[in-house]
């Protein structure tokens, strides 16, 4: 189920952020300051687009294992002004299909709901995981769109960023996603 933040996923939001197999991607951990700020701007983006990043909670199970959805791509990134859907679970739930689904009821909003074209992913090349989901969504690599990720220093491992892109289905889906407004 997703579902927008509400202040009770601000401390499982800055768990999940610092678990150190979920830090291994980013290459480093937020403060708690920063992870308030980051709830703050998808609460926000949710309220003034009514779409955006969703907390993800298992029906008849767990409330908050992660993070899904869509989100306009910053400026500091070359895909500017892109939208690309997002997914972070705590590892607890990795490996069990939770990321796909609820990837596809988010991309499913998007071109449904929010009458999106195209939406984009990307991750770390190292980031296997990740790549798997996107092309279990039906997207595709965009090798001319890889890039190096500026927040991250010269050297990481973490740098180099591979591009996905999945566009609008010419009928309608037949997913039904599990969304609340």
């Amino acid at each position: 189920m997703l579902r927008p933040f509400t202040d009770v996923d601000r401390e499982p939001f800055f768990a999940l952020h610092t678990h150190p197999l979920v830090v291994e991607s980013m290459g480093s951990a937020p403060s708690r300051a920063e992870c308030d700020t980051n709830v703050d701007f998808i609460m926000d983006e949710m309220d003034h687009q009514r779409w955006g990043l969703w907390a993800v909670d298992i029906a008849g199970g767990p409330t908050f294992v992660g993070v899904v959805g869509l989100h306009r791509v910053t400026a500091a990134l070359p895909c500017f002004g892109e939208v690309e859907a997002e997914w972070r679970l705590h590892p607890d739930h990795w490996g069990l299909g939770y990321a796909t689904e609820a990837a596809e009821a988010a991309l499913h909003f998007g071109f449904e709901v929010g009458g999106l074209r195209e939406i984009i992913a990307f991750t770390a090349s190292l980031n296997v995981r990740s790549q798997a989901v996107m092309t279990r969504l039906g997207m595709v690599r965009d090798v001319a769109g890889d890039f190096d990720h500026p927040g991250l220093p010269q050297g990481s491992p973490l740098r180099r960023h591979v591009l996905y892109r999945i566009s609008a289905p010419s009928s309608s889906s037949q997913v039904s996603p599990s969304v609340a407004s």
